[in-house]
């Protein structure tokens, strides 16, 4: 039974700071950052944005494209690292706003920055199974960077909903491959309100060995090599860790670029890969192949074979990436800071 992606739906907030802003505030050499990072500005979430109104933005989008029911899903998961409540499902959320209805199974997944594609994993299988006809797979955050940090260059906010099916797919799953170690390169435990992190250690043997070591074991498993795909899209913690990581595979840097969004609206942890992927699919034709690669701290990988359907061409997503990435207001720290909450013993709400 083929399964795959019935719809997607994207959301930015339209707020963006430049990391020379950033840069200016700390004294740091703006040029070094953004060449250093290959990152020029970030995504930021206004006051009343979080991962839960962030969910609802792209399952209402994907519903859209998909042009199904939402009657019919059957089990909604949202993949974060910052959702709004520590004990209140996100998904439930998503779930009353999209107008479900109570007979499904919700679910809040953590797993860093691949907590989404672990819910399209998890949905692939309902669906495989014949337990569900639809399910809906979000990634979104609204990432966290202490004052100062490198992460405050990159941490961003945004999603990305999956509609995983087996009818009128525009995209087919041929397959999944996962690679996962206890590697623990970054973490926040409950109470903290940034994270740490392992500086170079993220890179490796964090990133590149979990990113590295899924590509290549889905490849071998369905013996394919670099050259068999149209695109690939890695996690995106900066714009250089991709290109990197694929040169280091074999790809070349033209089968990258599609889908290397991050430089432009930072990193959105668990939304990166499927963003990415989003803006591949925008324009993808029948026939084309990606390989879709997640990385979460902790440490693991998520690794997708996907082939684009005819049925793409014919239903192309009336709200792509691209009209969310053009859709900009640019702020100043100052207000970066208000919108972020970094600005301590103030309060937003009204007397």
């Amino acid at each position: 039974m083929a399964v795959g992606i019935v719809g997607y739906g994207v959301y930015l907030p339209k707020y963006r700071i430049k990391t020379e802003e950033i840069a200016r505030v700390w004294g740091a050499d703006s040029k070094n950052v953004s060449n250093s990072l290959l990152i020029h500005e970030k995504t930021v979430p206004a006051i009343d944005e979080d991962t839960a109104t962030i969910s609802v933005e792209c399952a209402r989008n994907a519903i859209q494209h998909a042009g199904i029911n939402p009657r019919d899903i059957g089990a909604i998961y949202v993949g974060s690292e910052s959702h709004p409540y520590a004990v209140k499902p996100t998904a439930t959320i998503v779930a009353a706003a999209i107008d479900a209805v109570p007979e499904l199974t919700a679910a809040d997944y953590e797993f860093a920055c691949k907590a989404g594609t672990a819910a399209i994993q998890t949905s692939m299988g309902l669906v495989r199974s014949k337990m569900i006809r639809y399910g809906l797979a979000i990634g979104a955050d609204t990432s966290q960077g202490k004052p100062g940090d490198a992460l405050e260059y990159t941490a961003s906010a945004g999603g990305g909903a999956y509609i995983i099916g087996t009818k009128s797919l525009i995209a087919e799953i041929h397959d999944t491959y996962s690679y996962t170690t206890d590697t623990p390169d970054f973490w926040r435990r409950e109470g903290q309100e940034f994270p740490s992190h392992g500086a170079r250690f993220t890179g490796q043997p964090a990133y590149f060995k979990h990113v590295i070591e899924a590509a290549r074991g889905i490849m071998s498993r369905n013996k394919l090599k670099p050259d068999d795909f149209d695109h690939v899209v890695f996690h995106q913690p900066n714009g250089k860790f991709p290109l990197r990581a694929a040169k280091t595979i074999g790809f070349e840097e033209k089968q990258v670029m599609k889908g290397l969004v991050t430089p432009y609206i930072g990193n959105t942890y668990s939304g990166s890969t499927l963003l990415g992927l989003a803006r591949i699919l925008d324009d993808a034709n029948e026939g084309e192949m990606i390989l879709a690669v997640s990385y979460g701290s902790g440490a693991g990988s998520d690794a997708f074979i996907i082939e684009v359907t005819k049925e793409n061409e014919k239903r192309r997503n009336p709200k792509p990436l691209r009209d969310f990435m053009d859709r900009k207001e640019y702020i100043d720290y100052a207000t970066y800071a208000k919108f972020k909450s970094k600005i301590k013993g103030v309060s937003l709400e009204k007397p």
